[in-house]
């Protein structure tokens, strides 16, 4: 019996030591960094009392430069499973306090179990990144092991969701692990990613930077449009998170989750119908639009401060999943530049890799002229949104809220390239180019006076600038009122979800997103 409650409380203390990490001191330091520990990271992400941790008392192999006198239970990650709001996950977490979060050979196997394991049995997983980088320490070692990571990353792309938050330091090659996620969280003030940091930037182009202009949450959420959310702490981080993964499903064999819905279907918005201005040039906030056809309002924007001229992100439509993708008239008049087209284009692709219906609201006068736009590639970059739009095979609904001009009528999910069902408002203006430049190129000297110029604009406007050409030619399936828009788009959901659409077979198509 004495044996047996020995063997017991030795087995106690190994789990007591794995779970202290490096001592009070380290978390202490962690806690006023403004940063919690990864164990209270996870804790707070998964459902209560769900988490199972795997590989507990893994120690690293390193003996050299005095590493094999500092072995600590777990050394520098956690990894386990468990729930969010019932759905199994994946979860892996760098624990700073460890020998600062640094990727061993033996963490970077921890995390590569993890990784099979998630592909095989097909659930998101989850990184909670907080790391110094790859342990100098072991040099080729661990940078294998990063590259292991990243191998894993890319056979998961489009099989399971992969999410990244970043609520610490993330430089070097440890970026490239979340750059090939799915999504990607940062945390204000705390978070940061960069290839190299200021010290190296200073030393080889001599530019002083501080770490939150090279790579903090604001430069990656709004100039580089490398992360999708930001979160003001630790807290808010994990429940963006939750509801992000709320929206998804578990793989891509799976279908899209369905919650049930006290909004009703048939509910008819009279707002909508003075919500698009009478004058086409006076702009307005798509987002009032999505916002109340969506299931309780509610919208969870994707990338909401890059690339502001168009918007994406997820809602419900009678309980179901939507992806949303809408141009933004209340900037930049909603035009389609290079930012824009590669935000959308990345969106759709989620969605249509895992079974996302796609909704998309069409306010767009063109692609952004320019020198800039030119010599920066719009036409390989604007090609990237044509391209996703087309290669989509979920369901696909249009609505043409007012302009859809030029090429960009055809890039923005036009019947031409495979969309489903088409609708319009009678406010919608579908043509070559607004009616004020298709004037001066048709009738080129040919008005003497403003008076008699406004007089073919409006001549224009009326002969071609409107839905019901397209209509009559059956690129509009149905012109409704703006306050249909509602039911008609669960209408036509449930008229496509049967889809079944199968492209030519091939390995790969051959664009870069």
């Amino acid at each position: 019996m004495d044996s047996l409650e020995k063997k017991y409380e030795y087995f106690e203390s190994r789990i007591k030591l794995a779970e202290e990490g490096s001592g009070p001191n380290r978390i202490r330091k962690q806690h006023d960094a403004g940063k919690k520990t990864a164990r209270e990271r996870v804790a707070e992400l998964l459902d209560p009392g769900s988490f199972n941790e795997f590989d507990k008392l893994v120690v690293h192999r390193s003996t050299e430069f005095g590493m094999d006198k500092h072995h600590i239970p777990g050394d520098g990650v956690i990894t386990g499973y468990g729930k969010i709001d019932g759905i199994t996950v994946y979860v892996y977490a760098y624990d700073f306090t460890v020998f600062g979060g640094t990727l061993s050979r033996a963490n970077a196997d921890k995390i590569i179990k993890l990784q099979n394991m998630a592909l095989k049995m097909g659930a998101p997983i989850i990184g909670l990144n907080d790391s110094g980088g790859a342990r100098i320490q072991e040099g080729v070692q661990s940078l294998a092991g990063y590259a292991e990571i990243f191998y894993n990353n890319v056979r998961s792309s489009g099989v399971i969701p992969q999410i990244t938050c970043i609520m610490g330091p993330c430089a070097g090659g440890a970026v490239y692990s979340p750059a090939l996620n799915d999504f990607i969280i940062m945390v204000k003030d705390t978070s940061y990613m960069f290839v190299t940091g200021p010290d190296v930037v200073k030393a080889v182009t001599h530019e002083e930077v501080t770490k939150e202009q090279l790579g903090g949450a604001s430069t990656h959420s709004s100039k580089s449009g490398v992360a999708h959310f930001v979160a003001d702490n630790d807290e808010q981080a994990l429940m963006l998170i939750r509801e992000l993964v709320s929206f998804l499903p578990s793989n891509n064999m799976e279908q899209i989750p369905v919650v049930p819905s006290t909004d009703d279907p048939l509910r008819e918005d009279e707002e909508l119908q003075t919500l698009i201005p009478a004058d086409p040039n006076k702009p307005y906030d798509i987002k009032d639009l999505i916002h109340v056809v969506l299931d309780d309002r509610n919208f969870l924007e994707v990338q909401p401060h890059f690339a502001k001229n168009i918007v994406v992100g997820y809602g419900r439509l009678a309980g179901q999943t939507v992806g949303i993708v809408a141009n933004q008239p209340a900037h930049l008049a909603g035009v389609l530049d290079i930012d824009s087209s590669v935000k959308a284009a990345r969106f759709i692709r989620f969605c249509d890799a895992f079974n996302i219906p796609l909704i998309t609201f069409v306010d767009v006068p063109g692609f952004l002229p320019g020198l800039t736009q030119e010599t920066n590639g719009i036409i390989k970059h604007g090609a990237k949104l044509l391209y996703a739009y087309s290669e989509a095979t979920v369901p696909k609904i249009a609505v043409i809220t007012r302009k859809a001009y030029g090429g960009a009528y055809c890039v923005m999910s036009s019947k031409q390239v495979g969309a489903d069902v088409n609708y319009a408002y009678p406010t919608a203006e579908i043509a070559v180019m607004g009616p004020e430049g298709a004037v001066n190129i048709i009738h080129r000297n040919k008005f003497s006076n403003d008076k008699e110029r406004q007089k073919l604009i409006d001549e224009y406007r009326e002969t071609l600038a409107n839905p019901y050409k397209a209509a009559e030619l059956g690129y509009i399936d149905e012109i409704i009122y703006p306050r249909q828009t509602r039911t008609k788009l669960i209408q036509a959901l449930e008229l496509t979800s049967n889809k079944s659409q199968q492209q030519p077979p091939r390995k790969h198509g051959n664009i870069v997103l």
